[in-house]
């Protein structure tokens, strides 16, 4: 059997997972269907986000769906029939193609034939064929047919390829394709950021495929060739730190060289007279023998003609080498083609597909080498048609958008092929649109598109491009003039942005959004949509019919539109209210007022203007004569921010939601205790119950005086991390037992952020008898309707849902109104008092923020349950917790009054980076908009030398004389929107950045910054140049030169122009959810929770084929799939498929995430364990090298988890007898250890032990008796004299002294008798590899427990029983006794 025990809880509901389930899951079919799955279900997204990330944010998901009622079990078994239907058995097909050998071709009944010709376009043998038809018996098959519909089709069959005539648009295409063969291996498409092409240099490291194909070393042999040592710049205590290794040199890459040139002719398009005789288009090409030819493409194939460069000659040349294929012509011309071109794609074959396949969103490098700019047709005719913005391949030129964005919606979604049909149009057209809409942001940016509306001042106009409508992120016609101007017009689109994201999630139907994709590019923002039909032919006014155009002064409503709403309003905890118009009546609406419905002419209901779909944020929105919580205004709340619209997050609103519902839970429990213990005087004890209970809460929950209570209960310093549902859970027990005795409150229990062993909280429920059933009643009582309940049950539902705030008096309901505090809005008279409720409920959840989430986030990060290493994984661990990123200041400051801070000081420092370089972005993109396009890149060089340059006058270069017109007309300047003075950026100094930094600091983030220089700042906080840069190239989109910057210099600065390589824009879209496929997922992991490892492991399986199948085959979730496959097939022993699954996680985890993310790092050190267990021990040291480098570029070498790369090293190290390196890292992992989890931790003893090992075979007993003699103490001090642990360093402890002793009695033998001593022989041990390995496993979290099979059988039968009862609804305590609870929990990591 296997557990994951590492000093993390295994997953966060170890307290007590059972509790969770009954309270969340067991409901059965009311009203309230449970709001823990209401809240996880629909919003795909912010689960798939935690799941995905493998933290316990969202491990209820997986826990609840162990039970047999939940939905997506319920669902489960049908689909696994499903499944099963998919996956017809493939069978095998012949392929002759012309010249060559028949082959096997294994194919699927599903597929379609088209996809058998992309395999052929891929095939070494036949990947210059492009234009060709397959034959089956003489007939050709239609390309979109399914192979399982082409009658007579089967095992065996014959398909041949046959030559079919080109078209142009055949020969454009042949062409486009020879190209991309040609540069197959040259990663410059990769470097510009185009065609979904981006970088990956594992298979350097691993010296190409870890698989069969790649060069494989025996492993006999292995030990003698291995060079350990590693660059300086990665050993422990190294300051420096170079870029250039970020992007080692590939040799692959070197390209061989087919051709010079291969470009269209100057004679195109063919004149009339040779239309006729079939002439297509001509090609000028060079050989690498430097012959010119003129190559004509007609009907029939590829020839050469007798044109020159001045001359036109169409005739055939003699011999004309007539050839299908322009390769097979090439072939014949030109030795050099044919010899290269083969080499060519041999080593492209080789390649890893997941090293070619294109990426579904593009990823941009912020470094890049010089890349040699070299003459290209396709590019070239690509840049100019894609400005029409035409698309060559699509009929019809242009794509509606809209029309495909909607139409893939309705699809239909009973079963599960139709739904992942469903799911992967969506998903498709969901990612062409982000990349159409990014380049026609860029085109509107760079002026390439002409505006609809030119006659206005250049930050008001619109473009419309490829069909795709784009607005600048101003403030145009003072529309957000109450709201706070240019500020609110830059945060409207990205809250829009995710209401667009929320209302797709939950996925009504007949509910329709628009396509939305957010574009930040050189300073400016812009937002592309798609078109709803019609809307441009006629006024806004007449159009909309559901909702205001001005923020609430006139409103109209639209029965369909509420009816629509109405379903999305539960998933999205949208309450109905009623507002006035400007007629004084009373209008009914179920969203905001700014959110819009508009018909289409398609007769589609289109909802727009989603930017707030989500309440109010009260700690940014002072509002006159609202007063917040004590606990806010302690912590400087209400702050003034730049804008009104500052919205709370899903996320945050599901955990006060699910926080809610527990408080709801125990109240009723409490209640229906108290009505058995004292029937006769219930009546008076209610309101003392309310009290009490509210205040174990943590948070002002009720609008009695339990507020004040509980604001009194909370303290700052406790990390009342009561956010995450299952914490709650033992607590939830104990306070129950408190109003038994309605005395005082007993303080001595565990404060809320404690999570209690799960036997005391047994303890507890025994000492109270009927406590359990009394839940069990509660439960059956919130699930009715309220019809069949007595009037005592029904006052005590009453009296839970008054007190936590529910909009229904008969079951749990907690929903917000989002026009409270909206100016212009105004309510009727007779909701005053709901309005009143609903305001109480904001100021509870902006309490519930500061007092719980960001407390919950702090104590995650101490007890490394979170570990951000970057500002990107710190932006996540954020906003899983519901925390918006402007908080980022009270959050540094929470963690400098932490007692414990530091341990926390990596953390503090990742926050300060992310802190500086958002403000730094922010003041970039003012800065930006006045630059012309002419001197972009002598700004941002300048920008940057006055960011992190320590030379003190950095001055600008302005572009050269040379290139300004002495007659610069004034009208030409104002091109740029926005216009203003074009030079002023170049006045820009570095004590000046850094003082607006620190202001900007001060004002958006509300955090005292005291810098005046970067150097500063860096002493200060213990930064890095480095990371900053980093930071701010990715945020901002800045590709700079890949090469060592020396920003210490105080004689010149650090960055030229031509440093600065391009400007990438930064994009926000929808990512469309595989909700099957993740479902399966869940699932999966749950079983292997469970301990069933080989259900698990198909469950997962299963789940991958399904990702594959809606995403293709790149993704950032099928990358955590493949990984947590591999680390199954780890555990239960199949090493080489582990292996295999997790290069393909590796290799993917580059791809889409980028080369050097925290995630990436990750899978490295993950890929290296599993290396070393194959006996590949060069590659697995080679990796965790990698990873070591890629950490400290990322964050530096002070961080929790370069402990657990230090000691991965130092064990292998250790294995190859590198004693003296192994060292230097093993003591720097003891000493970061120490620091992060204080010098009493289990980790640090194991450090200790590690240490000790490697100075024993070095035979330096003393040092290696201490070492372990400290771990010993750390092992009886926190286990115990008994525990095997104990044992076992004590037992080390006796052999290291009897080897001591021995070594002593030894030397003092030679001094008594010099050399004609006897000595006894002393054994000196290389470490086993098959120790080595099982250090490693300890210190990665896997530990291989040994089970007997009858155990195993027990066990399994245990986990059973324990689910009959659950499907029974019994909720008879399960025995605590079972190993699997506690321990076999494996995290995806």
């Amino acid at each position: 059997m296997v557990s994951k025990t590492d000093d993390i809880p295994a997953s966060v509901p170890d307290c007590n997972p059972v509790d969770l389930q009954r309270d969340g899951a067991q409901e059965g079919t009311g009203t309230s269907k449970g709001c823990l799955k209401e809240s996880c279900g629909c919003a795909g997204h912010s689960a798939g986000t935690a799941m995905v990330n493998g933290d316990g944010a969202h491990t209820e998901e997986g826990e609840s769906k162990q039970d047999g009622n939940s939905e997506a079990d319920g669902g489960e078994d049908s689909n696994e029939q499903e499944v099963i239907v998919i996956q017809d058995t493939g069978f095998t097909v012949k392929i002759q193609a012309p010249g060559t050998e028949p082959f096997d071709l294994q194919v699927s009944p599903q597929e379609m034939v088209q996809e058998i010709h992309q395999v052929l376009m891929d095939r070494e043998d036949t990947c210059h064929r492009t234009c060709f038809s397959l034959q089956l018996d003489g007939n050709v098959l239609d390309n979109f047919a399914e192979l399982k519909s082409i009658e007579g089709l089967q095992e065996g069959s014959l398909l041949k390829v046959v030559e079919e005539p080109y078209t142009v648009r055949e020969a454009r295409i042949h062409v486009r394709h020879i190209r991309d063969l040609l540069k197959s291996l040259d990663p410059s498409d990769a470097y510009n950021g185009v065609d979904c092409n981006s970088l990956s240099f594992l298979s350097i490291f691993t010296d190409g495929d870890l698989g069969d194909s790649g060069k494989r070393k025996k492993k006999g042999t292995e030990l003698e060739q291995i060079d350990c040592t590693p660059p300086e710049h990665i050993l422990p205590g190294s300051k420096e730190r170079p870029l250039v290794p970020l992007q080692p040199q590939n040799k692959d890459w070197k390209p061989m060289q087919c051709l010079k040139v291969l470009t269209m002719s100057g004679w195109n398009p063919p004149p009339g007279n040779r239309k006729m005789h079939g002439d297509l288009m001509y090609l000028y090409i060079v050989t690498v023998e430097e012959r010119h030819v003129s190559v004509t493409a007609s009907t029939r194939g590829f020839y050469l003609n007798q044109s020159t460069t001045y001359t036109f000659s169409p005739k055939p040349a003699n011999p004309s080498f007539l050839s299908h294929s322009l390769v097979e012509l090439l072939s014949q011309i030109s030795p050099a083609f044919k010899k290269n071109f083969t080499s060519l794609q041999k080593k492209r074959v080789q390649r890893h597909p997941f090293e070619r396949i294109a990426t579904p969103f593009q990823v941009y490098s912020w470094t890049a080498p010089q890349v040699d700019h070299a003459m290209d047709c396709v590019r070239a005719e690509d840049a100019y048609t894609s400005r029409l913005g035409y698309e060559e391949h699509i009929p019809g030129q242009t794509r509606d958008w809209n029309e495909e964005l909607q139409t893939t919606r309705e699809l239909p979604r009973k079963n599960l092929p139709e739904r992942l049909l469903r799911e992967r149009a969506i998903f498709k057209v969901h990612s062409d649109f982000a990349a159409a809409a990014t380049r026609g942001a860029m085109a509107v940016i760079d002026g390439n598109v002409m505006a609809i509306n030119p006659g206005e001042e250049t930050r008001m106009q619109m473009f419309i491009w490829n069909n795709i409508f784009f607005s600048l992120g101003f403030d145009v016609r003072d529309h957000y003039r109450e709201l706070g101007g240019d500020a609110a017009a830059h945060a409207a689109p990205t809250n829009d942005l995710n209401g667009v994201r929320a209302y797709g999630a939950v996925d009504v139907e007949g509910l329709y959004t628009l396509g939305t994709v957010v574009v930040d590019y050189r300073g400016y923002r812009v937002t592309a949509q798609s078109i709803i039909p019609g809307i441009l032919e006629r006024e806004q006014e007449q159009s909309v019919i559901y909702g205001s155009i001005d923020f609430g002064k006139t409103v109209v409503s639209h029965g369909k539109y509420l009816e629509l709403l109405d379903k999305t309003s539960r998933p999205l905890k949208v309450q109905q209210h009623k507002v006035l118009n400007e007629k004084e009546e009373s209008v009914e609406l179920c969203s905001s007022v700014e959110c819009k419905g508009i018909i289409g002419n398609d007769g589609r209901h289109y909802i727009l203007d989603l930017l707030r779909t989500f309440p109010p944020d009260l700690n940014f929105l002072p509002v006159d004569g609202e007063e917040l919580s004590a606990e806010s205004q302690r912590q400087g709340f209400p702050r003034q921010h730049r804008h009104r619209l500052a919205c709370l997050r899903q996320e945050l609103i599901e955990a006060f939601v699910e926080h809610r519902y527990l408080l709801f839970m125990k109240m009723a429990a409490i209640q229906l205790m108290q009505q058995k213990a004292n029937k006769d005087s219930s009546k008076t004890d209610v309101p003392a119950i309310a009290e009490t209970s509210a205040t174990d809460g943590g948070v002002g929950s009720t609008q009695t005086a339990a507020a004040q209570a509980s604001a009194n209960s909370t303290d700052p310093t406790d990390n009342n991390s009561t956010s995450a549902a299952p914490q709650m859970a033992p607590e939830s027990e104990e306070s129950s037992s408190k109003p038994t005795t309605n005395g005082p409150v007993d303080p001595t229990g565990p404060q809320n952020g404690e999570c209690r062993s799960p036997l005391e909280g047994k303890e507890l429920e025994e000492s109270i008898p009927g406590l359990a059933q009394a839940k069990e009643l509660a439960e059956t009582l919130v699930s009715e309707d309220g019809s069949g309940m007595d009037p005592k049950s029904r006052e005590v539902v009453l009296n839970a849902c008054r007190a936590v705030g529910s909009i229904s008096n008969t079951s749990f309901d907690i929903r917000f109104n989002p026009d409270i505090f909206s100016p212009g809005v105004r309510f009727p008279d007779d909701t005053l008092e709901d309005v009143q409720k609903q305001k109480q409920l904001l100021k509870d959840v902006a309490a519930f923020l500061v007092t719980c989430q960001i407390p919950s986030l702090v104590k995650d990060c101490l007890d490394h349950s979170t570990l951000p290493m970057d500002g990107a994984t710190l932006t996540e661990a954020l906003h899983q917790r519901g925390i918006n990123v402007r908080y980022l200041g009270t959050v540094l400051e929470f963690v400098d009054k932490t007692p414990a801070k530091a341990q926390l000081e990596h953390f503090y420092r990742i926050g300060i980076v992310e802190l500086i370089t958002r403000c730094a972005k922010h003041i970039f993109r003012t800065y930006l908009q006045g630059v012309e396009l002419s001197a972009l890149s002598a700004a941002v060089s300048h920008f940057l030398n006055c960011f992190l340059s320590s030379f003190p006058d950095a001055v600008a270069h302005l572009p050269p004389d040379e290139l300004v017109s002495r007659r610069k007309s004034r009208k030409r300047r104002n091109r740029v929107p926005g216009g203003g003075d074009n030079t002023a950026w170049a006045s820009l100094t570095p004590s000046e950045l850094w003082k607006n930094i620190a202001t900007e600091a001060q004002s958006y983030y509300h955090f005292k910054m005291q810098c005046e220089s970067v150097d500063q700042v860096v002493e200060k906080y213990g930064l890095q140049k480095t990371t900053l840069l980093r930071e701010i190239s990715v945020k901002t989109g800045i590709q700079i030169l890949l090469k060592e910057y020396n920003f210490d210099s105080r004689h010149k600065p650090a960055f030229t122009e031509e440093d600065i390589l391009n400007i990438f824009p930064v994009v926000k879209h929808v990512n469309p959810k595989a909700s099957d496929a993740f479902h399966f997922f869940q699932s999966g992991q749950a079983k292997v929770q469970q301990g069933f490892l080989k259900e698990g492991c198909e469950l997962i399986n299963e789940a991958l084929n399904l990702f594959n199948n809606v995403y293709g085959a790149m993704h950032v979730e099928i990358c955590a799939c493949l990984r947590l496959l591999a680390r199954l097939n780890y555990i239960m022993g199949d090493h080489p498929e582990a292996l295999s699954n997790q290069q393909k996680a590796v290799l993917m985890s580059e791809r889409v995430l980028g080369i050097e993310h925290p995630n990436t790092i990750q899978e490295y050190m993950h890929l290296a364990l599993y290396c070393f267990a194959n006996g590949q021990l060069s590659t697995a040291l080679k990796l965790l090298y990698r990873a070591r480098y890629l950490m400290l570029l990322v964050c530096g070498e002070d961080h929790p988890e370069m402990a657990l790369i230090d000691s991965n090293i130092g064990l292998v190290l250790h294995g190859v007898m590198e004693y003296d390196l192994s060292l230097r890292f093993l003591e720097n992992a003891l000493t970061v250890n120490t620091k992060y989890h204080g010098a009493r931790s289990l980790k640090v003893a194991l450090s200790h032990h590690l240490v000790a090992r490697v100075y024993e075979s070095k035979a330096e007993f003393r040092s290696a008796l201490q070492h372990e003699k400290e771990g010993y103490t750390i092992y009886k001090n926190q286990m115990g004299e008994a525990h095997e642990k104990t044992k076992e360093s004590s037992e080390y402890l006796k052999y290291l002294t009897q080897q001591a002793v021995a070594l002593q009695r030894t030397m003092n033998e030679i001094y008594k008798n010099g050399s004609n001593a006897s000595i006894m022989p002393l054994k000196f041990t290389a470490p086993s590899m098959a120790s080595i390995l099982e250090q490693l496993n300890i210190i990665n979290g896997i530990i291989f427990i040994p089970l007997s099979q009858k155990d195993l059988e027990n066990l399994k039968a245990e986990v059973q029983r324990r689910q009959q009862l659950q499907e029974l609804g019994k909720s008879e305590e399960p025995a605590e006794s079972s190993p699997l609870e506690l321990e076999d929990k494996i995290p995806v990591d």
